[in-house]
C-alpha cells in the first residue's frame, strides 16, 4: 500500500484508511504498510507505528495487516517487529539488509534474531536483490525455517526459478507470493500462493479473478486477464515505485500526494501514459 502525504508532506492518515479499505473491498485479502511502495525508507518508525495503528482501525477483521518491519540493522528491525506486534500486526515483511551486503550466514542470523524474538508474529522474507545488493538463496531460507514464524516469502528476484528452486528446498512449508505483479501468474503455475501487489490499488478486483481463475483450472480466462493487465503492470515501474502508482492513484482522484524526496513526482508523459492504459482497461 502507498503511503498518503498531505501538501505538506506529512502523513495523511484519514486518506490512509480510506485506501485500506478502499483495497480490501477490491479484492485484497490482506495490507502491507511501510513496504516498498509505502516508501519505507523516508518514513520514521513513529510514522510507521502510526500508520500501522490507522490502518490497523480501519480494516479490523476482514483482512490482514502486514507492517514492513526490516532494516538493515538487525536490532532496529527487532524494535520495528516488537512494536508491530504489540500494535496488533498480524504479521511482518522483513527486507533483507540493504547496503552492508551480508553473507548467507549473516542473513541467516539476521533473520534467525528477529524471528526468535518475536515468536508470536508471522513472518514474510523478502528478497529484492536489485534494491538490497544481497540475495537471500532457498538454502538460507530453509534452514530458517525451523523458526515456527518464518511462514512466507516475497520473490522479487526478477526471476520465476526463484519459485522452483525455493519449494525444491522448502516443500509446502513455505507460502510463496510473487513480489511483481508481471509473474504473478507464471509464479502461481509454478506453485506461488499469490502476489504482494502494486497494480491491486487500481485493478485490484481484475487481478484477484486472474488469480481465482487460475486456482480453478480456468487457465485461459487467467492468462486474459493477465494479459489485459500487463501493459499497466509493466507502466507501474517505468519509474521507480511508487512514483507511477502515486500518479495513477491521483489520476483516480485519490490525493495521496507526491512522493518523499529523493522520489519526485511522475512527469506530464508518465501521467498521460497511464491516463491512457487505465482508460483502456
Amino acid at each position: 500500500m502507498v503511503t498518503p502525504f498531505d501538501e505538506e508532506g506529512g502523513l495523511d492518515l484519514a486518506v490512509a484508511a480510506r485506501l485500506a479499505d478502499h483495497l480490501v473491498n477490491t479484492g485484497s485479502d490482506g495490507v502491507l504498510v511501510c513496504g516498498t511502495t509505502g516508501e519505507s525508507p523516508t518514513l520514521s518508525w513513529q510514522e510507521q507505528d502510526e500508520l500501522l495503528r490507522e490502518v490497523k482501525a480501519a480494516v479490523g477483521a476482514r483482512a490482514m495487516v502486514l507492517a514492513g518491519t526490516g532494516s538493515n540493522c538487525t536490532e532496529e528491525a527487532v524494535a520495528a517487529s516488537r512494536r508491530a506486534l504489540a500494535l496488533g500486526a498480524d504479521g511482518a515483511l522483513l527486507v533483507a539488509p540493504y547496503y552492508n551486503k551480508p553473507p548467507q550466514a549473516g542473513l541467516e542470523a539476521h533473520f534467525r534474531a528477529i524471528a526468535e524474538a518475536v515468536p508470536d508474529l508471522p513472518l514474510m522474507l523478502y528478497n529484492i536483490p536489485s534494491r538490497t545488493g544481497c540475495s537471500l538463496l532457498p538454502e538460507t531460507v530453509g534452514l530458517l525455517l525451523n523458526c515456527s514464524n518464518v511462514r512466507a516469502f516475497k520473490a522479487a528476484s526478477g526471476t520465476v526459478e526463484e519459485v522452483t528452486n525455493l519449494r525444491a528446498v522448502c516443500g509446502s512449508s513455505l507460502a510463496i507470493y510473487s513480489g511483481d505483479d508481471t509473474l504473478t501468474l507464471p509464479m502461481l503455475s509454478l506453485g506461488a500462493a499469490g502476489v504482494v501487489s502494486v497494480v491491486s490499488h487500481l485493478e485490484g478486483l481484475r487481478l484477484q479473478a486472474m488469480i481465482r481463475s487460475h486456482l480453478t483450472g480456468q487457465t485461459a480466462a487467467a492468462l486474459a486477464h493477465h494479459d489485459q493487465l500487463l501493459p499497466l503492470m509493466r507502466a507501474l515501474f517505468l519509474q521507480p515505485n511508487p512514483i507511477p502508482v502515486k500518479a495513477a492513484l491521483e489520476l483516480r482522484g485519490w490525493s495521496v500526494g507526491a512522493p518523499r524526496l529523493p522520489l519526485v513526482a511522475a512527469d506530464a508523459s508518465l501521467k498521460a501514459h497511464l491516463h491512457d492504459l487505465m482508460q483502456g482497461l
